[in-house]
C-alpha cells in the first residue's frame, strides 16, 4: 500500500536540490576541498539568496527560483567525510523521490585543475564525501559537478592537498570553473541533465 504523501510547504516546493560539498570553518575557507561549497555560495548571490542555518539537516540552505523553477541550494555543516549525514534529510525534507533531482557539486582529483565535468551516477572516484552520500541513500544514482583541483604534485598526501589553498595560477583557474559549475547547475534544471553534459563537457 503506498503512503499518501505529505503536503510541503511552498517553500519547500523545489525541481532540483544542490548540494555544495566541503568543510565547515573559516580554516578551510578558500581551500580546493570547498569549491563544491563555493559554487551553490555562487548561485545564492547570483539569484538573491542568503544560505541559513538548517538545524535538523545540519547544513546551510536557501531556495531561489531561476527562470520559473526552484532549485534549493545546501551547503552540508558536516565535514566532507560524513555528507551523507546532511544530504539524507536534505533529500527527505524536499522530497527528492528521483536521484535525478538531485546534484552534488564537488572537487575532482582525477581532473586537471578548472576542469568541469557533469556525471549522472557511476563510480565515486574516491571521494569520501560521495561515499558518504552513497551510504546513507542505499545509492550513487545521483547527478555530479565535477570540479578538477588535479592531484598532489610528488609524494604530497591526498588529504594534504585538498585541504590546502591553491596557487595563484591555480586560484584564476578555480575561478573560472566556479563559475561554469554553477551554469552547469542552471543548465540542469532548466533543460536536463543530457544538455548540461553536452554543454560542459566538451569544454
Amino acid at each position: 500500500m503506498l503512503r499518501a504523501r505529505r503536503t510541503l510547504p511552498a517553500s519547500d516546493v523545489v525541481d532540483l536540490l544542490a548540494v555544495g560539498l566541503g568543510n565547515p570553518g573559516a580554516e578551510y575557507a578558500g581551500t580546493r576541498h570547498n569549491v563544491g561549497a563555493d559554487v551553490v555560495a555562487l548561485l545564492a548571490h547570483r539569484h538573491g539568496g542568503r544560505l541559513k542555518a538548517a538545524r535538523r539537516e545540519r547544513a546551510l540552505v536557501d531556495v531561489v527560483t531561476v527562470g520559473g523553477r526552484r532549485l534549493a541550494l545546501a551547503f552540508p555543516q558536516t565535514y566532507m567525510n560524513e555528507s551523507g549525514q546532511s544530504v539524507a534529510p536534505l533529500v527527505r525534507r524536499y522530497e527528492v523521490d528521483d536521484l535525478a533531482r538531485l546534484v552534488i557539486v564537488h572537487d575532482e582529483l582525477d581532473l586537471p585543475p578548472g576542469r568541469v565535468r557533469v556525471k549522472e551516477g557511476g563510480g565515486l572516484a574516491g571521494n569520501n564525501g560521495l561515499r558518504s552520500i552513497k551510504a546513507h541513500l542505499h545509492d550513487d544514482a545521483f547527478l555530479r559537478v565535477r570540479i578538477g583541483i588535479g592531484k598532489p604534485p610528488g609524494r604530497k598526501e591526498g588529504a594534504d592537498h585538498v585541504l590546502a589553498r591553491p596557487s595563484k595560477a591555480e586560484r584564476d583557474a578555480l575561478a573560472v570553473a566556479i563559475e561554469l559549475a554553477a551554469d552547469a547547475v542552471e543548465t540542469i534544471l532548466a533543460d536536463g541533465v543530457a544538455v548540461a553534459m553536452n554543454r560542459c563537457n566538451s569544454l
